[in-house]
């Protein structure tokens, strides 16, 4: 059986000499059989339960998605964090370590030089030449210059090339990942401290009435015109509203410092200007979408899969070369002997012709091509994984998104009605028809509806900036496409 194999392998390296420089393993193409090419081929657009047509637009989404907002306030964080964000060093760094690992595998093979020299006091052992008196001490020198070609006979190198270079594109997809992640996380901060803000200042409204009538029914007590119960109720109320402050305080607060972590400032040394926020920015445009297939060719996460499954293809070739022999053509000058008569042509030496080199492949080499090859089908899986998972997370934001702006339009129009007859309430208690406490009810139904749309508002901006996360918001306008080069 081993002879077999070895006999196998001696016509499967006949066959590559006589191809020259042909590259073994496969070569890559993006699988037709992917979700990726099944998602092209159909361009789909996306259904956000029939209330696109309000929140979105079927239109190419911009690389600097938070400048739609048309806040300075929030370019300026965006802006800061992209120039200052730790995770953003991180990702710079690994690129730079993978254009590195580019430029260190398109440098091997072809030309190579090497040269050497020493001097040295020695003696020789006489024994050794058969002598039986010892040899006197004696200045050596020794020196050599020599010159190599490696024969990319089978591919090795090239294919070693090309997983380097999709290990970059996967790294340089990876940082552009983290930079809209980044961008994404300080708008959300931004926003959520925005929304705090406001929330916090509706919720001390609705505490400030609430007071007022539980002031009112203190009097209405004392007056001998009210109960105990009716004070108790009104202290209890007043007890939940101020209870439910110090949680929006905490979401406030826990903003600020995830801004300046993201900005790489203390946690303390959130910018004023972003904490003093009162008003969201809001968008005065639709969210343009597009459809499923230019959504795939934009998200990073899903350009970073498809390189790294490049990547897998190229090692198949790396591995399978290992079975080959490695053959290199080689030339050297040089030479070595005594002190005194170096140069001298009894000490010149020189040498040329081929080297061959091969470690007979065992059962372990063939188990790193079949590894190779395993490696390749889970980047495969991992690739449609994260295809299907960019047009779940899509769809599942654009619904929410539908369905809180839904819930938005609901609660302002019930706080329009609540504001209606809180006016009407007013003008009747001034008019003497009303009495007081009725005014003040409807005062506290329009505190309320204020407070359900305000965290009804602060949810739909939350959801804008997750679908632009989601839709990958372009961060490189010339990110290739899966299956390019870049």
């Amino acid at each position: 059986m081993r002879r077999l194999r070895l006999a196998g392998l001696g016509l499967s390296l006949g066959a590559a000499l006589l191809a020259g420089c042909a590259a073994v393993g496969p070569d890559y193409q993006l699988p037709q059989n992917s979700v990726f090419a099944q998602t092209q081929q159909r361009a789909a657009a996306f259904d956000s339960d029939g209330s696109h047509a309000v929140a979105t637009a079927q239109a190419a989404v911009e690389g600097r998605w938070w400048a739609l907002y048309d806040d300075p306030v929030l370019d300026a964080l965006v802006e800061q964090a992209l120039q200052a964000n730790a995770d953003l060093r991180v990702a710079a760094a690994r690129l730079e370590q993978a254009r590195s690992r580019y430029a260190q595998a398109r440098a091997a093979g072809g030309p190579d030089a090497s040269a050497q020299a020493s001097v040295a006091r020695g003696q020789i052992s006489a024994q050794s030449l058969l002598l039986t008196e010892p040899l006197p001490a004696f200045n050596f020198a020794a020196g050599e210059l020599a010159v190599s070609y490696q024969f990319d006979l089978v591919g090795r190198l090239q294919r070693g090339v090309e997983a380097a270079q999709a290990g970059t594109q996967a790294a340089q997809a990876a940082s552009d990942l983290a930079r809209i992640s980044v961008a994404a996380a300080v708008a959300g901060a931004y926003v959520e401290i925005c929304h705090g803000n406001h929330e916090i200042h509706v919720a001390r409204h609705s505490i400030d009435l609430q007071q007022r009538s539980r002031d009112v029914a203190a009097r209405l007590l004392a007056a001998g015109r009210g109960t105990p119960i009716a004070v108790e109720r009104a202290d209890a109320q007043l007890a939940l509203l101020q209870a439910a402050l110090p949680p929006l305080e905490t979401r406030k607060q826990a903003a600020g410092y995830e801004l300046a972590a993201l900005l790489g400032l203390p946690p303390d040394q959130a910018p004023a200007q972003a904490m003093l926020c009162e008003a969201a920015p809001q968008l005065k445009q639709p969210i343009p979408v597009g459809d499923g297939a230019a959504l795939l060719r934009r998200r990073p996460d899903v350009r970073k899969a498809e390189r790294e499954l490049a990547a897998a293809t190229a090692q198949i070739g790396v591995a399978t070369a290992a079975l080959y022999p490695d053959i290199r053509l080689g030339a050297a000058v040089g030479a070595n002997g005594l002190l005194d008569d170096f140069a001298k042509p009894v000490t010149q030496m020189w040498s040329i012709g081929p080297l061959i080199s091969w470690v007979i492949p065992d059962e372990g080499a063939h188990a790193r091509v079949a590894a190779a090859k395993a490696g390749a089908d889970v980047a495969l899986a991992e690739f449609d994984r994260v295809v299907l998972h960019a047009l779940k997370e899509t769809q599942t934001v654009l619904v929410r998104y539908a369905q809180d702006l839904r819930r938005e339009a609901a609660l302002r129009d019930a706080r329009d009605r609540a504001e209606a007859a809180a006016a009407d309430e007013q003008r009747l208690y001034q008019g003497g028809r009303h009495p007081y406490l009725s005014s003040l009810d409807a005062s506290r139904s329009l505190a309320s509806a204020q407070a359900a749309l305000a965290d009804a508002q602060a949810q739909v901006s939350q959801d804008q900036i997750r679908l632009f996360l989601a839709l990958g918001g372009g961060w490189r306008a010339d990110a290739a496409a899966p299956g390019g080069a870049p």
